[in-house]
């Protein structure tokens, strides 16, 4: 099979890999019949890794895994969630081949899960302690988009930040009619707990503030 990644690729993944500092899991739900980009997914996921003694993958089956399916609250395919070091979920979860500008908020997630974190302001960081209900945040985007891994890796970070959150990036073209349900035109479109919807690449300031807010 062609490999996804070329060479110059390939040594620019090792340079972003490099600062990772822990070991983590990419574990990747994946099934049998109707998913065209659960290969392909699968593939550059392991190409990645290969790149990376510290990044493991486990590979499940949506309709026969159900114990885990059911662990982290896998509801379509391709789906992948990310653990750390201790095998923690903390909220991060890409539904979607990462491919395209998403790459970046793939590997992103990677090393910031590893340990390499992105420092935040205190009073913003209190505010996110605070948290204390499920918050789950949509990220609907489209691999030729440039703002949407921007918006990705914001609300990957707050997953990060407070485990009472989940950010999750969906495909929106991969998953036509989750994007259908809710009214995707544009991306990235950010829905928050089903009930508040921005469109764009906002401030991490937005997200919480909107979180607050409900």
């Amino acid at each position: 099979m062609e490999k996804l990644l070329n060479k110059d690729l390939e040594k620019q993944v090792q340079k972003i890999l490099k600062p990772m500092k822990d070991k983590i899991t990419i574990v990747l739900f994946t099934k049998t019949n109707d998913c065209e980009s659960c290969e392909p997914t699968l593939q550059i996921i392991n190409e990645v890794a290969e790149l990376s003694e510290m990044v493991s993958v486990k590979v499940y089956d949506l309709d026969t895994d159900i114990d885990e399916v059911n662990k982290y609250n896998i509801e379509m395919a391709p789906s992948f969630i990310i653990l750390d070091k201790d095998d923690t979920y903390k909220g991060v979860k890409f539904n979607g081949i990462p491919a395209g500008h998403e790459f970046n908020s793939f590997l992103s997630a990677l090393v910031e899960m590893s340990g390499v974190e992105s420092e935040v302001p205190e009073d913003f960081a209190q505010r996110v302690a605070k948290i204390d209900k499920p918050i789950n945040i949509k990220v609907f985007v489209t691999m030729s988009c440039p703002h949407c891994p921007g918006a990705v890796q914001k609300a990957h970070k707050l997953a990060m930040m407070n485990k009472n959150v989940v950010g999750e990036m969906i495909e929106a073209q991969t998953f036509y009619e989750l994007s259908e349900k809710y009214n995707v035109s544009g991306v990235p479109k950010i829905v928050i707990n089903d009930t508040i919807e921005l469109i764009g690449n906002q401030p991490i300031e937005t997200f919480l503030s909107s979180i607050e807010s409900l």
